[in-house]
């Protein structure tokens, strides 16, 4: 992360320098313009019958011309300035980042049936994003074949969210009317949000509306129950259509943020009801490998250093710990305090008739005869009676 910051530094630096640069540029452009606009005119009420130019205005221009120069070559100083700047950028980026990843590749990683799985991921991600068209030149280069049932349910959702960018509601309110029962299995609110918001754009309609909005009110029946606040709020505005909801104390129900809030209730309950998760696999793959990348770069180098290469085997492990943040917790992990090992499906953590926890290997390891010892514990018991949890 201090490559990051070094980086960001040095741009944040050029980012000054172009927004300082712009706003010289136009005021010092301004005060030519506006002086040479002067000049003008004073020639123009000072011009003999000859059309000769006195000696006064003749050296009133000289100056002039020499001030346009003047600030035209400190304004190309200034601009050689910020080259030096951006090259600087360039010079960090070499300096604080290695081009070279090649050193924690693992040989052999990328072979027919991984390959297969890598561009099935990218198509994935391809149809989240929208991007159908790349998705399926994707599918015919590598000789994927995808099952148009797949394709369909990102095509309808990318649709919808379109729409919702765009503040269009009715194509996102059919979606979830047709699939109400899955909703609230799920205790989703976005069938309730959706009618909300678009209760909220009749009431901005003022007066006109007041009658289509007290019958689509009807629409808020099925939420009553665990909506009754919301609703109240709700039938409350219609009581100041005539003077306007921005004018009065409901003016919290225009605040823009909901309509970003929508997308990302739709895109979480959508994901939700497909199976899928909120993000993007290879976007979540990609941001951990990017975080944990330089600290694998720098154990590789110190495990060549020492001649030590026999410390990390390159296939299901890595030599140390790399926290990628509370953002990639998507499961609880339990690290047994006698093998100190994370717990895994094979070795899973066991919880012990006392209550203490300890990995399965642990178990195994520990018991003598029929008889366990807790190491924690003076208690005694069998084996067998320990019993597999989940966290």
């Amino acid at each position: 992360m201090e490559q990051c910051v070094t980086v960001e530094r040095e741009l944040e630096k050029v980012l000054q320098k172009f927004s300082g640069y712009g706003q010289l540029c136009e005021r010092s452009l301004e005060e030519l313009i506006q002086y040479a606009g002067g000049l003008r005119r004073e020639i123009l009420q000072s011009e003999n019958q000859d059309g000769d130019l006195s000696g006064t205005i003749s050296l009133v221009m000289t100056q002039c011309c020499k001030r346009i120069k003047d600030t035209v070559q400190k304004l190309a100083s200034d601009h050689k300035d910020i080259h030096s700047s951006v090259s600087r950028v360039g010079k960090a980026i070499d300096k604080n980042f290695d081009s070279d990843i090649s050193s924690v590749g693992i040989d052999g990683c990328w072979q027919a049936d991984s390959q297969r799985i890598l561009n099935e991921v990218m198509v994935e991600h391809f149809f989240r994003q929208g991007m159908l068209d790349v998705a399926e030149e994707l599918c015919q280069e590598s000789g994927l074949s995808i099952d148009q049932s797949q394709k369909e349910p990102f095509v309808e959702l990318n649709r919808i969210l379109e729409a919702l960018k765009v503040r269009v509601l009715r194509p996102a309110l059919e979606w979830a009317v047709s699939n109400r029962e899955m909703l609230m299995a799920q205790n989703s609110s976005l069938e309730f949000k959706l009618h909300r918001l678009y209760f909220i754009s009749l009431l901005m309609g003022g007066t006109a509306n007041q009658r289509e909005a007290l019958q689509y009110a009807k629409n808020f029946q099925p939420f009553a129950l665990n909506h009754q606040k919301d609703i109240q709020v709700l039938m409350g505005s219609l009581v100041y259509l005539r003077q306007g909801i921005e004018n009065s104390p409901y003016v919290h129900l225009l605040d823009a943020n909901q309509w970003a809030d929508i997308c990302d209730i739709f895109t979480r309950d959508a994901c939700a009801l497909l199976g899928l998760s909120v993000e993007s696999p290879l976007s979540v793959s990609f941001s951990a490998g990017c975080v944990a990348l330089p600290a694998l770069i720098n154990i590789k180098a110190v495990i060549e250093q020492r001649q030590c290469t026999g410390v990390w085997n390159q296939k299901d492990e890595l030599p140390i710990e790399v926290d990628l943040g509370k953002k990639c917790w998507y499961h609880s992990i339990f690290a047994c305090p006698i093998l100190r090992q994370q717990t895994t499906d094979n070795n899973p953590p066991m919880k012990l008739v006392c209550g203490h926890i300890i990995s399965r290997d642990a178990l195994n390891k520990m018991f003598n005869g029929s008889k366990l010892k807790c190491p924690y514990c003076p208690m005694e018991q069998s084996p067998g009676d320990a019993k597999q949890i989940f966290f």
